[in-house]
């Protein structure tokens, strides 16, 4: 069981070109002032919550622990497919859950065909290091990762495991920390305070499912932010049949998101 925090994507990276498209991405100009622009945008003007540099770590390393858990029990669809070994196929959920708000640093409206455009020059120079000698492969992993960024909105459907977890580990980042800066800047409504209900979220192995996703309240208030985030997302994830979330509040059960079959 692992806790759903900035800190869980280091306990991810344990590859060296995980290690090195991290590296480039925590130092890249372009990358950081779009995510910067995206808290602009969203926060500052829109009031919404956190779509910035934090919010990009949590996805990643949530993200990778979700695809983690999957793999261990079926093929992924990159590797399924031949686009690429388990290797290159953990770099794409890397890369699309970090890159995959910076959209917002246009707007809100369309983020996530903002954010594959905006993409493309970052991830030419991440892959480009990582494959120098195979166009071909660094080609198709572009694609790849593009389709994570396009597809993370709810309204899209994931055609791959690899974007699925990315769009799942979106929703999972929903403890009350997305909800200090809206709620800062005087933004409260029933989003900010069912955020702020949520104390944190856990991801582990399941017995009977791959995936089971818990989410600590201190308010009941708190399955608002499930029902209107989480499950959306896991609606349109491709991965609905293998993911469990269950609602506790003070340790209590409240609520149960069974797979869908």
């Amino acid at each position: 069981m692992v806790l759903v925090s900035t800190e869980l994507i280091y306990k991810n990276l344990d590859n060296p070109k995980l290690i090195e498209a991290f590296k480039i991405l925590e130092e890249d100009t372009l990358t950081q002032t779009y995510l910067y622009m995206a808290n602009v945008m969203a926060v500052g003007r829109l009031k919404y919550n956190d779509h910035g540099h934090i919010h990009s770590r949590i996805t990643a390393g949530s993200a990778l622990e979700i695809f983690r858990i999957l793999s261990k029990r079926m093929i992924p669809t990159t590797v399924r497919d031949k686009v690429c070994d388990l290797e290159s196929a953990e770099l794409i959920v890397l890369c699309g859950a970090y890159l995959h708000d910076i959209g917002n640093a246009i707007h809100r409206v369309g983020h996530h065909i903002h954010g594959y455009n905006l993409a493309e020059p970052i991830l030419d120079k991440i892959l480009q290091k990582l494959y120098p000698d195979n166009q071909q492969l660094a080609l198709r992993l572009k694609m790849e990762i593009l389709h994570c960024i396009f597809s993370h909105d709810e309204s899209i459907q994931c055609l791959t495991m690899e974007a699925g977890s990315v769009k799942v580990a979106d929703g999972t980042d929903m403890a009350e920390g997305r909800a200090r800066i809206p709620y800062r800047t005087g933004k409260v409504d029933i989003h900010s305070l069912s955020a702020l209900s949520i104390e944190n979220v856990e991801i582990r192995e399941g017995d009977n499912v791959p995936v089971q996703i818990l989410v600590h309240m201190n308010n009941p208030a708190g399955v608002f932010q499930i029902e209107e985030v989480l499950e959306n997302k896991i609606a349109s994830s491709g991965l609905d049949r293998w993911i469990e979330v269950i609602a506790l509040e003070r340790g209590r059960e409240l609520k149960t998101i069974t797979p869908r079959m």
